[in-house]
């Protein structure tokens, strides 16, 4: 298959470009900088474009059987009123780009990020995909991008909307920003640890994109999460287990709230999402739980990851 890859130079675009080339797709990946690694195959194409904006980018949609959609600016930078429209546009607009320009009457496949943020803050509630989403800014921010990849559907594309947990890999992602403070001893739960932590081990994130390519029946929302919810302290302890270090410094809800302002209280929120759909379909996870994918991330990059004590 011809596949464009929209933040294709990020953390899991690049996961993505290099694993669907090795399955024999030809890809075209597109961002505003280049790819995480060199590319080192011909069957990989990176355009520089800033795809919420109307270019020459989209004349590509015409060449491609599918689009995977990941551009968006990251949520981890202190939300001014002026960051949040960024993060809202770069979303929202490029996804509308997208569907402008795809051909009609065709059969392609838009698979369009979403997140687990869609659901907003529930607690305990079980989160599968016919849940109702939120109405913080996260939530509202989900809705609108999914609400212009549907726009699709009066085309004739299969639309797959990927709410994506927490991706835990090497290289990047939200291992990146918690790893530090457990190599210095300060690592654990944040505010009470009781809220539930949605994740998904990145190589079950890319055999769930493979799965979806080749399952035409599936479309719709898709919660792309590890079989059994974690709460953030059985993050927090896992992590310690597999590092080698403690998980004790627990962070108070209010020096979140302070340090992260209006991001702190997302950071904070519980979300028990559950892979329904892939599972239902037969889906098979290799990283069905926390323990599992937090050691074979830490024990096949020990270079990133070092549980050395110094």
């Amino acid at each position: 298959m011809k596949i464009m890859i929209t933040g294709g130079g990020g953390f899991i675009g690049t996961y993505l470009t290099r694993f669907l080339t090795a399955q024999g797709h030809r890809i075209t990946a597109l961002g505003t900088s280049p790819p995480l690694v060199p590319q080192a195959c011909e069957s990989i194409r990176f355009i520089t474009a800033d795809t919420s904006k109307k270019g020459a980018w989209q004349d590509e949609l015409k060449k491609v059987d599918a689009v995977i959609n990941l551009a968006g600016k990251t949520i981890f930078k202190r939300w001014t009123e002026k960051y949040k429209q960024d993060v809202y546009e770069s979303r929202v607009k490029t996804t509308t780009n997208i569907v402008e320009a795809l051909p009609d009457k065709s059969n392609l496949l838009l698979l369009n990020a979403s997140a687990a943020g869609f659901y907003g803050h529930r607690g305990d509630d079980l989160l599968n995909e016919q849940e109702p989403g939120g109405n913080d800014f996260l939530a509202v921010v989900c809705r609108d991008w999914e609400k212009a990849a549907e726009q699709a559907r009066s085309l004739g594309v299969r639309v797959v909307l990927a709410r994506f947990g927490v991706v835990l890999g090497n290289n990047g992602g939200a291992l990146a920003q918690m790893i530090p403070a457990y190599r210095f001893y300060v690592g654990g739960p944040l505010g009470s640890g009781t809220q539930w932590f949605p994740w998904i081990h990145i190589q079950d994130l890319l055999q769930a994109v493979d799965f979806l390519l080749h399952h035409d029946e599936i479309d719709g929302p898709v919660n792309f999460c590890g079989t059994y919810p974690a709460r953030n302290r059985d993050l927090a302890l896992a992590l310690g287990r597999a590092m080698g270090r403690p998980s004790f410094m627990q962070v108070p809800a209010f020096l979140i709230r302070l340090l992260m302002g209006e991001l702190g209280n997302a950071v904070l929120f519980s979300q028990r999402s559950i892979p329904q759909k892939l599972l239902h379909h037969g889906f098979t996870f290799t990283y069905p739980d926390i323990e599992s994918a937090l050691r074979a991330t830490l024990t096949h990059h020990p270079a990133t990851f070092s549980r050395s004590t110094d």
